[in-house]
């Protein structure tokens, strides 16, 4: 019976950088994979290997699928099946025998960094030689690809110098490395000298144009691409952060963003995958590559997937560290609790039910970070106080001052009199600003019916001179849409219209900008506080709101008034909704206009302080 077909692999980059010198034969005498004491070895996932047991071998390819060489298993021995054929500089890449070939007799000089002016001043007089660029994974500092740019540029500046690029990886040990390294340089060198560079010195200069490809590939923290990674439990408060801190990354205008997030993820790249463990982690890896490509090109890219377990963690950090970006990882760690609490989709309900398997925190382990650059706990605080703690870290780690300036605080200056000095007799201060106008925002569920009436009503009953603003949006909001017909129909029979109306959805912005918001329904609210725990004291049902003005003494209005309701606030009480009445017919709108107006008519006068007149 015949063995069945050799699987296919794609190795990790250092494993292909092996591959290619161990084919070239600048291992020598290590001549295959996983042999005793080398660091040369080759890892399979489970599945392949158990592949390629039954057929005895397995096929390694590059990145794009080309077959480069078949490996037994057991043994690891490489019968190449073809040689790389792209990249860029790839006409260096050269094997041992074909640099002894052609540059037979040259001095060999080892490079795994930009040659300083010194090193370069060092070079010269030693008649031709051949710069010997080490650019495997993990080996310089610099990128493969500006290592070799570095090291070409600085060829330009000798007598006679050629540049051989070379793949050799790091190993992750420093000795094991060291020793590889002078067997693949004696490989290559020959019966040949071999040169080391001197030590550069902390003092020491690159040439100008070393300089600037070293620049170029290695930004400062500002200018690098970024990739800002939230994770944490479902509930816990990251995508809403990590929309807000969106919302400041595009109002300074300075970055080039790209959002990741989780969900939106799963409808467009990740599409068909299930929520098995396996497609989960799938599923971060896709977002990892497409966000380390972002970070190559210098763009920030912002991710907030539930992303549970460590490895893939880490996986998506090496891809963002390999493109040359920076991995940026915040942990939104809200207790399970609070993300039970706030669980309007009733999903924690049915994992505990049985319901979702291995659903994350309940059925599935989450592993919290031990490595976040920051730790944020949305409970009970607004989303500015939980962001503050985000762009706090990220201004201290050099990447990206996104904190607001508090307004300066201006002191009164003397009054000036003509003549140009201050008056002798007197010294007179500015008449005070006028008070900041209160921000009232309605919410319901499409801002189509009852939201856009509030609001409209609530203006006229206000008045053009109120020192009161009045606005409204969706929790589910539709995006400028006119009001509905027959609601508007309702506020024309009150000699109320507003053609220019158009609806919008419910924003971070929009609510922290609001000194009072008021919902149709408790429904309503309960969703705005799931994701914004810390607006409690603000968030009020519009028949809560009017039930607990009953409750207060005296004429307090505008925020003084507000200061007290936000702690002698009433249940939100259900009897005291508003119905919805869209496409329910005229009688049910006319039901809910009526109601509303009656709310509005006891509301209004206690914000702007006209309650008496209003009797």
């Amino acid at each position: 019976m015949s063995n069945p077909p050799a699987p296919q692999h794609c190795p990790t980059p250092r494993e292909l950088d092996d591959l290619e010198l161990l084919v070239g034969g600048a291992l020598a005498p290590v001549t295959r994979f996983d042999e005793p004491g080398s660091p040369v070895t080759l890892s399979l996932p489970p599945d392949v290997a158990a592949a390629a047991s039954a057929a005895g071998a397995v096929e390694l390819v590059d990145p794009e699928g080309l077959p480069l060489a078949r490996v037994t298993v057991p043994g690891g021995a490489v019968e190449p099946l073809a040689h790389p054929q792209f990249g860029p500089f790839r006409r260096h890449y050269l094997t041992p025998a074909q640099v002894r070939e052609r540059y037979a007799g040259r001095t060999v000089v080892p490079v795994v960094d930009a040659l300083t002016t010194a090193q370069v001043e060092s070079l010269r007089g030693r008649g031709p030689l051949v710069l010997l660029a080490l650019v495997g994974a993990g080996t310089p500092e610099l990128s493969p690809v500006a290592l070799l740019r570095a090291t070409l540029t600085a060829a330009d500046l000798l007598e006679d110098a050629a540049v051989v690029a070379v793949p050799l990886a790091s190993h992750g040990d420093a000795g094991v490395d060291h020793e590889l390294g002078l067997q693949v340089v004696a490989n290559y060198a020959g019966p040949d000298p071999v040169v080391g560079l001197p030590e550069a010195g902390p003092d020491d200069t690159l040439p100008a144009p070393v300089a600037e490809i070293v620049e170029r590939d290695q930004p400062g923290p500002q200018e690098q691409g970024l990739v800002l990674f939230f994770t944490g439990l479902s509930g816990s408060g990251k995508s809403t952060l990590a929309r807000a801190l969106m919302d400041r990354l595009l109002e300074q205008g300075t970055r080039t963003v790209t959002s990741l997030d989780g969900d939106v993820v799963r409808r467009n790249l990740s599409a068909g995958l299930s929520f098995s463990k396996a497609d989960r982690e799938t599923n971060i890896r896709r977002i990892g590559w497409v966000a380390a490509e972002i970070s190559r090109h210098s763009g920030v890219a912002v991710c907030s997937p539930i992303a549970p377990f460590d490895e893939t963690r880490q996986q998506v950090r090496a891809m963002v560290d390999e493109a040359g970006g920076a991995f940026f990882l915040v942990h939104v760690a809200t207790p399970l609790e609070e993300c039970e609490r706030r669980d309007r989709k009733g999903l924690y309900a049915k994992a505990r039910r049985g319901e979702i398997p291995e659903f994350t925190g309940i059925s599935s382990p989450y592993e919290a970070p031990q490595d976040a650059d920051v730790v944020v706990d949305t409970t009970g605080r607004t989303i500015d106080e939980a962001l503050a703690d985000v762009t706090d870290a990220l201004a201290e780690a050099g990447y990206l001052d996104l904190r607001t300036e508090p307004t300066p605080v201006v002191e009164p200056t003397p009054a000036v009199e003509p003549g140009g000095a201050p008056g002798a007799d007197r010294v007179e201060t500015p008449a005070p600003e006028p008070e900041r106008p209160l921000h009232v925002l309605f919410v319901c569920t499409a801002n189509i019916c009852r939201s856009p009436f509030m609001e409209l009503m609530a203006r006229r009953l206000a008045g053009p001179d109120a020192n009161v603003t009045f606005a409204s949006a969706g929790t589910h909001g539709f995006r400028e849409h006119p009001m509905d017909e027959v609601m508007a129909g309702t506020l024309a029979s009150r000699d109320v219209t507003d053609p220019g109306f158009r609806s919008r959805p419910l924003t971070p912005r929009l609510l922290d900008e609001a000194d009072l918001v008021l919902t149709a329904e408790a429904a309503h609210r309960t969703f705005i506080l799931d994701d914004h725990p810390g607006a409690f004291r603000k968030v009020f049902t519009l028949g809560q709101f009017a039930h607990a003005l009953e409750q207060v003494e005296g004429d307090l209005s505008g925020r003084e008034l507000l200061a007290v309701l936000g702690e002698r606030r009433g249940a939100a009480d259900h009897a005291l909704d508003v119905a919805d009445p869209y496409r329910r017919g005229a009688e049910a709108a006319e039901t809910a206009a009526v109601g509303i107006e009656g709310l509005l008519r006891t509301v209004v006068p206690a914000l702007t302080g006209t309650r008496e007149a209003a009797r």
